[in-house]
């Protein structure tokens, strides 16, 4: 049997994309961190959410500049070899702009290659709506 949320990405990810849709998942996604992080321009280093129903969530600010921060966000998972992250996603914030872009993305679930090259933009949907919905979630 399907699982609901699996039909709800595939409908979402079969969407054709264009540049407007791009800057408002890229809006939503800030939407979302910004109510994960509100005072993320100001963090630095790294940090742990926990609770009774979820994975932890791992956080790491590596850079800020005047009006952006990139920031690596992940889930640890126990695996065969250890303790695999996944979703393992980098992120630039554009505080100025109230927008969130993909910088890398490694996880399981959704087959994501060449994550920025011909076809970019149907590439750049994918990975930036994954990681919306993801953050919705978180």
């Amino acid at each position: 049997m399907q699982q609901p949320w699996r039909h709800f990405l595939q409908s979402s990810l079969d969407r054709r994309p264009n540049v407007g849709r791009l800057v408002e998942l890229c809006e939503e996604s800030y939407s979302h961190l910004h109510k994960l992080l509100p005072d993320l321009a100001h963090m630095q280093g790294r940090y742990r959410s926990t609770g009774d129903e979820h994975a932890d969530l791992f956080l790491e600010v590596i850079e800020h500049t005047r009006y952006t921060s990139v920031v690596h966000l992940t889930y640890y998972f126990e695996q065969e070899r250890g303790m695999e992250p996944d979703p393992d996603v980098m992120l630039r914030v554009y505080h100025d702009a109230k927008q969130v872009e993909v910088i890398d993305l490694q996880q399981s679930r959704l087959p994501v290659r060449n994550l920025y090259e011909a076809p970019g933009l149907r590439n750049k949907w994918q990975v930036n709506l994954f990681v919306s919905r993801w953050l919705a979630f978180c």
